[in-house]
């Protein structure tokens, strides 16, 4: 019987996921769900508890993988800010963000274009409000560890840094690129920030 469970809530699963994709979170309802799944609609909240748990669930793997992403470079266990004078740590981030992009593109789609009216429409912001204190408190353990280095940077300027990182993705998703092209564009991208951040910080 749980096997049984279990494949309910993958399918109500994938068939969310391609509503959501289709129509966004607003236009998409658990009625219509239900149909596709095959279940009555009663059935499905005995998986999810409303429709915005439903597509938090189907969006999950993305929070994640953006999450780690975060708490990677500049959380509590943050990278060595030296580590931004390496070839190494140009193509980690380039490798990163292709394997972000290639994994996880249409959940990112969804979540950044499809999720108007979920308790997740402003996840760019929120995101970007909390990695820029996030970074600025890397800074302050950094500047510990290396005195000489400029962390008097306008909260703004870290702002924007995030907000990039989110444009290009947007605009990515909104274009067919081919693999290779998008490797180009993405080392040229992150060689820029991470010259730019290096002017910056003065390392």
């Amino acid at each position: 019987m749980q096997i049984l469970k279990d494949n309910i809530r993958s399918r109500i699963l994938d068939v969310a996921k391609q509503q959501f994709e289709l129509k966004g979170y607003s236009k998409t309802s658990m009625r219509e769900i239900a149909v596709d799944v095959g279940v009555g609609v009663g059935n499905i909240y005995n998986y999810f508890k409303s429709k915005d748990e439903l597509f938090h669930e189907v969006v999950r793997p993305v929070l994640y993988a953006l999450e780690m992403l975060l708490q990677e470079h500049h959380g509590i266990q943050g990278e060595d800010i030296m580590m931004m004078r390496s070839e190494e740590y140009l193509e980690t981030c380039i490798n990163e963000y292709i394997s972000l992009y290639d994994t996880h593109h249409r959940l990112m789609k969804i979540l950044l274009f499809r999720a108007q009216g979920s308790s997740l429409e402003c996840f760019r912001e929120n995101y970007t409000d909390r990695s820029t204190e996030l970074v600025k408190v890397w800074f302050t353990v950094m500047q510990r560890k290396y005195p000489m280095i400029n962390i008097a940077i306008p909260d703004f300027i870290i702002h924007l840094h995030t907000v990039w990182m989110f444009t290009m993705f947007e605009e990515l998703l909104r274009h067919s690129i081919a693999k290779q092209e998008m490797k180009a564009i993405l080392h040229n991208y992150i060689l820029f920030e991470i010259q730019g951040w290096r002017a910056i910080i003065r390392i």
